[in-house]
């Protein structure tokens, strides 16, 4: 009896040490290994750098932005690096999407411009996470992580006319509205 519990533990033990070693990458990994990498660039943004007060918000939009915790931002400058290595960090970031956890909710662009894709954690009505991967021809690529609790898509969409007559507390952010222009 005491020698099967034993077996028991140590399989179980095994299963544990080889599921955690075998783990995808995910977006957050990949941001944290890379943000301080030449080439890139990042961005932790909490909501109150948002300034809202001034503007006027719908019962919806309240409750979206009320939702969104902050925005993790992570950029690749092609300027700034080898071609080759652009393209390794950009299949690297695709790689990571194609993972069926990231839900796909939009996408759009040229391959003139560049394209973007919005991908999502969560289901539709609760979103964990709200992820913009964009990339442009001539500029690099970008990554942006809003996270929050319980966020709504449609409620989140209803936010861009809020974003546009808000104010950015912090100038280097925005170029960052720039990045696809």
């Amino acid at each position: 009896m005491i020698q099967s519990i034993k077996k028991s533990i140590v399989m179980l033990f095994l299963v544990a040490v080889v599921t955690s070693c075998n783990q995808e990458p995910t977006l957050q990994t990949y941001y944290v290994d890379n943000e301080l990498k030449p080439g890139f660039a990042s961005f932790d943004v909490p909501t109150s750098f948002v300034n809202v007060d001034n503007v006027k918000m719908s019962e919806e939009q309240k409750e979206a932005y009320n939702s969104v915790d902050k925005l993790n931002v992570l950029t690749f400058m092609k300027e700034d690096t080898e071609a080759e290595d652009y393209q390794l960090e950009l299949e690297k970031v695709k790689t990571i999407l194609k993972n069926p956890e990231y839900e796909e909710l939009m996408r759009g662009g040229n391959l003139t411009d560049g394209k973007f894709v919005i991908k999502f954690i969560g289901d539709i009505e609760n979103i964990d996470e709200l992820i913009i991967f964009g990339h442009a021809t001539n500029k690099g690529f970008l990554i942006a992580r809003i996270l929050g609790d319980d966020m709504n898509a449609g409620k989140l969409m209803s936010l861009s006319s809020v974003l546009d007559n808000a104010k950015l507390e912090d100038s280097n952010l925005n170029g960052l509205t720039d990045f696809f222009k």
